[in-house]
């Protein structure tokens, strides 16, 4: 499914790919080095693929979306080297961090030249309305950083504050791709409107699914082993589902679990069990096919067209998604 959603945009998806090459630039060897050693990762690179169609369904008459596309993509590339620091992550994609393969400094540094020249790019498209969309979208993604730091090995998590750390951490930047193309294309207020809050649900829906995938999907798939949230501290929605909807004993040790800096693999293999028989994986699939739901509603307000199936074909391809 993933290949033909792309393929509606296939020479602009593939001019995307040639431009953030091409922008990896730089007199300082390691940043290259490292720059193409995360492009070579891969990824389905979704928020630049959503900025492509977004644009196009609004009818974009010109290549500014291209540049649009690779500001997002170097936006999310750089919370993910500033992330697996965070998180002492060692693999991503199947392959080893940045940290991991060089050091933290070095994917600390990294990672902000790469947002630094997402802001460079930024500033020859002249539009000071994408411009401050961005801006304020790279400072609420710092924000649900700081509140999913502040929440880890948390024994009393709660829905409330994840739903905030991931629409703050995740959606938020499928909103700006979804709405900054929109503007791009020089589309109506409404379309405006109805393509922000399309992506701003297929984003929480899409962060949802992930955390669902971190009890129940498969390591190879994934790039990452199984529980890595768990492992974490990360108090995600199944496991908040699971300590009030287990039982008295399930709980106790769920949260006990939560608060220790290091797991052992038995009691890491015991917590998953819990989650994954209590309902929590089900709960939290539900929840994702309603923010799906209401993202599809938001479409109806879009002229027909191939790129708008391929819209309303990213969504379930999200929610049905085994990585």
């Amino acid at each position: 499914m993933y290949q033909q959603i792309r393929s509606v945009v296939d020479a602009d998806f593939e001019a995307v790919d040639k431009f953030i090459v091409d922008q990896l630039y730089s007199n300082v060897p390691l940043v290259e080095s490292i720059g193409h050693y995360i492009v070579e990762a891969g990824g389905k690179r979704l928020r630049p693929l959503l900025v492509l169609l977004a644009a196009k369904t609004c009818k974009i008459d010109n290549q500014q979306h291209i540049s649009l596309a690779s500001v997002i993509e170097f936006i999310h590339t750089a919370t993910l080297l500033h992330d697996d620091v965070v998180d002492m992550s060692s693999l991503r994609r199947g392959r080893p961090t940045v940290n991991a393969q060089w050091n933290n400094p070095s994917s600390v540094l990294v990672g902000d030249f790469i947002y630094s020249r997402a802001f460079q790019i930024l500033v020859t498209l002249g539009n000071m309305k994408i411009m401050e969309i961005i801006a304020d979208t790279t400072n609420r993604i710092a924000e649900g950083e700081v509140l999913q730091l502040i929440s880890k090995n948390n024994p009393n998590p709660t829905q409330q504050n994840y739903m905030q750390v991931i629409q703050n951490k995740t959606a938020i930047l499928f909103q700006a791709a979804a709405q900054c193309g929109a503007i791009l294309a020089g589309a109506t207020e409404d379309e405006e409107l109805a393509l922000k809050r399309f992506g701003m649900h297929m984003g929480t829906a899409f962060q949802l699914i992930d955390d669902v995938l971190d009890y129940d999907g498969d390591s190879e798939s994934l790039g990452k082993n199984i529980g890595d949230d768990l492992a974490e501290g990360k108090p995600t929605l199944p496991l908040i589902y699971a300590i009030e909807h287990s039982s008295d004993e399930q709980a106790k040790l769920i949260k006990k679990v939560l608060a220790e800096e290091e797991l052992k693999p038995e009691t890491l293999s015991q917590v998953i069990t819990i989650v994954q028989d209590c309902g929590a994986l089900d709960y939290a699939r539900k929840l994702a096919e309603s923010e799906s739901a209401q993202a599809l509603e938001c479409l109806q307000a879009l002229p027909p067209s191939e790129y708008l199936d391929a819209l309303i074909a990213m969504v379930e391809f999200s929610n049905t998604r085994r990585s």
